[in-house]
């Protein structure tokens, strides 16, 4: 009976989250846009233009929690750390220095720009790792307010498409095919963009830019264990401060193992990511719709020029020491 009592009490708000969630993947599948970053914009434009009964507010916070929770731990199929090690000493030189710089750079300069709440954290994490999934990955552990997520997911793939677009031209000028394919590889937030931007130069330059990314998203979870070990001896706030992982985590790094010591069928890995996908999305539309607008123009501006540093942060770095190494 409480099972019964509990389904009934989030079935509304999971419902409009679900029926959001498909909304977004069909205008996705008809413009060629990223279908999390549409479920996101779409979640604040029907909370913004409607004021949602106490009915909804159960499922809505259901699916912007728990189904994210589900999500991340969907995504460690997508981390294989033997992807990571073949990549030869050079390459892997240049992805650990550029994250360092970048999360180091991260946490000096969210206070030193005071961009507000937890949203320069996530900003900088999205942009050293692997985009939405970092963020996606990091925010509950540090963050009470979703809306830091959403602004900063929005930020990073913002700057995501404007490399995508300016990238290859700038290869195309300065290096050859090993050294565009790092960079593109090792900078660009997700794989979507590392692919569009590489083969835009070649199919050479967007095969190896791709393994580059792939083994990039590998150092999600030793990244992530670092960077909450790092941010809970400041004890900025009650979520950073916390001892222990919570449960999802656990079972992030498990599977991550695994995974990377036994091989898992190509379809059933493919399955995983678009479900992965579409939990992520659906826990985007939830977050999107308790996201006040006026609040998310306010704290964007900031963190619009926090994204904009960290990302020539880390592009610099690249550089700097692909010359170094190659």
């Amino acid at each position: 009976m409480l099972f019964l009592s509990w389904i009934k009490k989030v079935f509304g708000g999971f419902i409009l989250a679900l029926l959001l969630t498909i909304l977004a993947y069909g205008l996705a599948y008809f413009s060629d846009l990223n279908a999390i970053i549409l479920a996101l914009v779409l979640g604040i434009i029907i909370g913004n233009l409607f004021s949602f009964k106490e009915y909804f507010a159960p499922g809505i916070k259901f699916s912007s929690g728990r189904v994210l929770e589900v999500a991340i731990v969907l995504m460690a199929f997508g981390v294989n750390y033997t992807q990571f090690l073949s990549l030869g000493w050079q390459t892997i030189v240049v992805i650990v220095v550029s994250i360092v710089i970048t999360l180091w750079s991260t946490l000096f300069l969210a206070k030193k720009l005071h961009c507000p709440g937890t949203t320069g954290w996530l900003i900088g994490f999205g942009t050293a790792i692997c985009g939405s999934a970092a963020i996606a990955a990091l925010s509950p552990n540090i963050s009470k307010d979703k809306t830091d997520m959403g602004i900063a997911m929005a930020i990073v793939n913002l700057f995501g498409l404007l490399g995508m677009i300016v990238l290859p031209y700038f290869v195309q000028q300065f290096f050859g095919e090993v050294k565009s394919s790092v960079l593109i590889g090792a900078s660009l937030h997700a794989v979507g963009n590392v692919a569009g931007a590489g083969f835009a130069v070649s199919n050479a330059v967007g095969e190896m830019a791709v393994t580059v990314k792939l083994g990039r998203i590998a150092l999600l979870t030793p990244a992530l264990l670092i960077f909450l070990m790092i941010i809970g001896k400041d004890k900025v706030n009650e979520a950073s401060s916390k001892q222990s992982l919570p449960w999802y985590l656990y079972l992030f790094i498990l599977i991550s193992i695994l995974v990377s010591l036994f091989t898992v069928p190509t379809v059933y890995l493919a399955f995983i990511k678009e479900a992965s996908a579409f939990l992520l999305a659906m826990a985007m539309v939830a977050i999107g719709l308790k996201v006040n607008i006026k609040e998310l123009l306010k704290s964007g501006k900031r963190g619009l020029t926090f994204g904009a540093i960290i990302f020539a942060i880390q592009l610099i770095s690249i550089v700097i020491t692909m010359y170094l190494v190659f």
